[in-house]
């Protein structure tokens, strides 16, 4: 087979493997991309493509996204990446909310954040639905992006601006740096980063094993609403505050917590809180539900639908809501750790973001990646 040499080769076209392909042709080196289907399809466009700071656990991961957010920004019109809306409108209905969010806002990460009245969100956001609420929360530091279309917009920017080759349709079978072995060639490089995401069972697997690692599985859909609805920004409710680090470690936590348990029993059993985003059509890409195993049945459930779609209706002046896609995606899942970054080696990196914040952090490790190396 073909030899290739490179200063770096990355194993994974996600967003993880082109957040390290991006941070090594900004240092100047050479970077090979495999990826061992024709395109990427994997949990990177099968999200959000919402880049989340406000939320994130306190520390290295909110340091992260923020850091991940200034990228996107400035990658964005030069990839020709539509930023397609920016912001966070975060809906309190209880008052156990409403205290969370007071005492998020006492935080450094509260930063430039606005708790607003639920008269003052109806004013500026006028498709929330705000009666009954206690308030909002509103973080100007969010964007959202269209990931099926921006990943390979991404791709494309890198080879073309900063001469990164991408190989797809190459399945990497073995990495014994400086070799790398895949279905179809031969490589030769300095050093090696393996972003393989949900393959626990593939490269590198005792490394996983250690992390006690599960995969997590979530159901999403996207919803024609009735014409002329506009959200401002990203929209988010109660159950977000119990599943977000950044909210759900305060003390305050704990009563929402015991009262959600009480009130939505169905929506914590399959691991629902509501985001809701739009693209540039109109439509609404909304979400989502977590469900955890070793494996996990590919058959999608329409309670889950059902549930996801009761609480857009209860977020979002949305009328008519037509589910015009359904799909699921899956990433590896860490109780503990947001991210896991292993070194079998001193020129071998394996790397995964284990919170299913990669749209959001994937940037930011990247350069704390390179920058411990």
């Amino acid at each position: 087979m073909n030899t290739h040499s490179c200063d770096l080769l990355v194993v994974g076209a996600g967003i993880v493997g082109l957040a390290h392909a991006h941070e090594a042709a900004r240092r100047g080196l050479k970077v090979i991309v495999l990826e061992r289907d024709a395109m990427c399809i994997g949990a990177s466009i099968r999200n959000f493509g919402f880049v989340t700071v406000t939320g994130q656990k306190a520390g290295a991961s909110w340091n992260r996204a923020r850091r991940s957010r200034e990228v996107w920004a400035a990658l964005a019109p030069q990839a020709g990446i539509e930023v397609l809306h920016q912001g966070l409108w975060l809906r309190a209905q209880r008052p156990a909310a409403h205290a969370v969010l007071q005492a998020f806002l006492r935080t450094e990460m509260g930063e430039r954040c606005e708790l607003l009245s639920p008269a003052e969100a109806a004013q500026r956001h006028p498709a929330l639905r705000t009666e009954g609420l206690q308030s909002v929360l509103y973080s100007p530091h969010e964007l959202r992006v269209e990931s099926r279309t921006a990943i390979p917009l991404l791709s494309r920017w890198l080879a073309e601006s900063l001469g990164v080759e991408f190989r797809f349709g190459e399945a990497v079978q073995s990495v014994q740096a400086p070799v790398v072995e895949s279905s179809r060639a031969s490589y030769r490089a300095e050093r090696v980063v393996v972003c393989t995401n949900a393959e626990l069972s593939g490269l590198f697997a005792p490394q996983w094993d250690a992390d006690a690692l599960r995969l997590c599985q979530l159901q999403m859909l996207r919803v024609r609403p009735a014409p002329g609805l506009r959200l401002q920004g990203s929209v988010m409710g109660d159950l977000s505050l119990i599943r977000y680090e950044g909210y759900s470690e305060l003390a305050e936590a704990q009563a929402l917590r015991e009262q959600l348990q009480r009130e939505e029993a169905a929506s914590l059993q399959h691991g629902i809180h509501l985001i809701a985003v739009q693209s540039a059509d109109g439509s609404l890409v909304v979400g989502d539900s977590h469900h955890y195993g070793p494996v996990l049945p590919p058959f999608a459930l329409e309670e889950v639908d059902q549930l996801i779609l009761r609480h857009l209706r209860e977020a979002v002046q949305i009328g008519q809501a037509d589910v015009v896609e359904r799909w699921t995606g899956t990433y590896p899942s860490s109780a503990t750790e947001p991210c896991r970054v292993h070194a079998p080696d001193a020129q071998t990196r394996v790397v995964a973001v284990t919170g299913g914040t990669g749209a959001s952090t994937a940037f930011g490790l990247a350069e704390e990646v390179f920058g411990n190396w």
